[in-house]
């Protein structure tokens, strides 16, 4: 009788062990990106931090490969219902989640119903407007915004007698010639080219990249990016390859080790690149603002943002999207962003982020990391500068890099070239709509 009682006691204990730990267990939440290395250790302290600030829900991110893989993979994992809460989107996947009928659990809604508060107006305008509706409900939370910006290495330009970094094309043409002159391999070199010499091209100069307002004024749009000036560009690019004037390098970010290796002293490519180049280059950089051809707009328009937000996936519990809601509130903090801004070089989304990283003094000891900022503001976004919004945008993109790398070989003419994306790309608008009518 003894013993008996002694294990209906250890049972009792255990059993109110196990509920005490099933009561008190944080509710995961999954949170899929595709922040690989030094970022992807970032992404993992933003979540461990929020995480220590209470212990109802637990931020679990998981890295699922590049942009284009983890949106694929969420989609898929979505079809099967073993989708995450949260996913990490580039911003030209934003047409495809919309498309998303059912999916996507929109930041205002979530907000609302959370009975979180929450007011859009702190977020810099060309950052937020890229994820809105025309009714002006915010679809997905910006979370890593950039935008390209002119990358020059200082020492090079000291050397080539170089005393300011290029405003004009005609003058980086010039700035090249004086950097091979002085021992560099190449001018420069850029990557990522769809969204640097396409798409922010195009809104730097004031110009369509397609019709209905870049596809925010719905569908039935059709791209137009093949003008006499993308013509004149990409010819003189084509011409200066030869020379390496300018030196492609791949796509992506595959030419950054052209600039941080010093064969070339220039490098158009994202402003997210901060981190990277302060640890791998040996030499003092600088950033400035993208050139233009004086001849086709006098002074710049506005650069648009590249990145990308979180969209919340539906269908899961309905406590859980209160903790979801909690961790996006905690993430557009101005702390949380004015870190990762200075971390990365990432745009802070909101106002208060950029004001406390000046308060700070991070633009005053790091002279051109407010670059992207003022890129972005430079002026109120028309429908040529505001974004783009395209369906199968991802897929035309690759379309795009092929056409390029086409000219860049000398197998095919500009005209010839971008001619033939604009064909194949409005192929794939078409298919977009069928499937989305």
């Amino acid at each position: 009788m003894k013993h008996a009682v002694i294990r209906t006691l250890v049972f009792a204990v255990g059993l109110w062990a196990v509920q005490a730990t099933t009561a008190g267990a944080a509710t995961e939440i999954q949170w899929w990106h595709a922040m690989g290395g030094v970022n992807g250790e970032r992404v993992n302290k933003i979540a461990n931090d929020f995480n220590a600030t209470q212990s109802d829900y637990k931020i679990v991110p998981v890295y699922k490969g590049n942009y284009t893989e983890t949106m694929t993979a969420a989609i898929a994992a979505f079809r099967a219902r073993k989708h995450p809460h949260i996913v990490q989107v580039f911003e030209v996947g934003t047409a495809t989640m919309m498309a998303a009928k059912g999916a996507v659990y929109a930041i205002g809604d979530l907000m609302k119903d959370a009975g979180v508060p929450f007011d859009t107006g702190v977020f810099l305008p060309a950052v937020i407007s890229y994820y809105q509706t025309p009714d002006g409900k915010l679809l997905s939370m910006p979370f890593n915004s950039s935008t390209p910006v002119l990358w020059y290495n200082k020492d090079a330009f000291a050397k080539a007698g170089i005393e300011s970094p290029p405003k004009t094309w005609p003058e980086m043409k010039t700035a090249s010639e004086k950097l091979m002159a002085a021992g560099y391999k190449c001018g420069f070199s850029f990557g990522w080219q769809s969204w640097v010499m396409i798409e922010n091209f195009n809104a730097w100069h004031n110009l369509p990249i397609g019709t209905m307002e870049n596809g925010f004024a719905g569908l039935g749009t059709e791209f137009v990016f093949n003008n006499d000036a993308v013509k004149k560009h990409f010819a003189n690019l084509a011409e200066w390859q030869k020379s390496k004037i300018f030196d492609y390098g791949g796509r992506r970010g595959d030419s950054l080790p052209k600039f941080t290796n010093a064969e070339c002293g220039m490098w158009l490519n994202s402003s997210a690149y901060y981190g990277g180049i302060k640890k791998q280059a040996k030499f003092a950089f600088g950033q400035s603002m993208l050139p233009i051809y004086p001849d086709v707009k006098a002074e710049p328009q506005n650069s648009i943002i590249g990145g990308a937000t979180l969209w919340v996936l539906k269908g899961h519990p309905k406590e859980t999207y209160k903790g979801v809601a909690q961790f996006m509130k905690y993430l557009s903090g101005a702390e949380v962003q004015a870190w990762w801004h200075q971390e990365t070089g990432y745009v802070p989304i909101t106002t208060a982020a950029y004001e406390l990283s000046r308060k700070q003094g991070f633009y005053e000891k790091n002279p051109g990391t407010d670059t992207a900022i003022k890129q972005l503001s430079l002026n109120t976004p028309t429908p040529n500068s505001r974004g783009l919004r395209f369906g199968n945008f991802v897929q035309v993109r690759d379309i795009l890099n092929e056409e390029m790398e086409a000219i860049w070989s000398g197998k095919k003419t500009a005209e010839t070239a971008l001619d033939s994306a604009v064909e194949r790309g409005n192929a794939l608008l078409r298919k977009f709509e069928r499937a989305n009518n």
